[in-house]
């Protein structure tokens, strides 16, 4: 299962990317708003908005479609593992669960070392606390 730990981590570093993206868009239009008043001080806000960001895009694709970007391209989903039936769609309490850990960093490598510790070398401990697993398409 090692592959497929290595796929969820490209995964995460592809969708690393799109959320930097998303926020270098953000950054952009901000500037048309702070160059005329010299308000530079706005992007000291940026630091609280892309955990916010991350965390919207991560809960919402997963929720709607099952998959982000990233995991997308290397043909993964995340999929509820709630009740007796297996492998179906996640829920939003579902989503910001798995992914609250997300926000920085930090967070998310505590997350991935408990589960590990715990028990599957796949699992984060929040994925199992959601109740949702990442499985190839």
């Amino acid at each position: 299962m090692a592959g497929l730990f290595k796929k969820r981590a490209l995964a995460y570093l592809a969708d690393y990317f799109v959320v930097t993206a998303i926020m270098w868009i953000i950054a952009q239009l901000l500037y048309f708003v702070v160059l005329p008043y010299s308000a530079f001080f706005i992007y000291e806000y940026l630091i609280i908005l892309a955990p916010i960001v991350g965390m919207i895009y991560f809960v919402v694709l997963e929720a709607k479609m099952g998959t982000t970007v990233g995991k997308h391209l290397l043909f993964l989903k995340v999929v509820s593992i709630d009740n007796v039936t297996y492998y179906q769609d996640v829920s939003y309490k579902q989503a910001i669960i798995r992914n609250i850990s997300k926000i920085y960093w930090l967070p998310i490598i505590i997350d991935l070392i408990i589960g590990r510790l715990i028990g599957s070398s796949n699992e984060r401990i929040l994925g199992r606390l959601s109740r949702t697993e990442v499985v190839r398409e």
